[in-house]
């Protein structure tokens, strides 16, 4: 599926702070700043965000 069609979230932690990031999750994983959408993206392998992710939660 085109990353225009995934649909992005952002953490339930952000709330309405201003230092926010969103993600859309598939195969690859785009990560993007929510204040600066149309700047670029960071994109990841799906292993490499859950590895991530699990890191965080240690």
């Amino acid at each position: 599926m085109p990353n225009e069609q995934r649909p992005w979230h952002k953490s339930s932690y952000s709330a309405n702070g201003a230092n926010c990031v969103e993600v859309t999750e598939g195969p690859t994983t785009h990560i993007r700043d929510t204040q600066n959408r149309a700047q670029a993206e960071l994109n990841l392998p799906a292993h490499e965000w859950s590895a991530f992710l699990t890191t965080l939660t240690r």
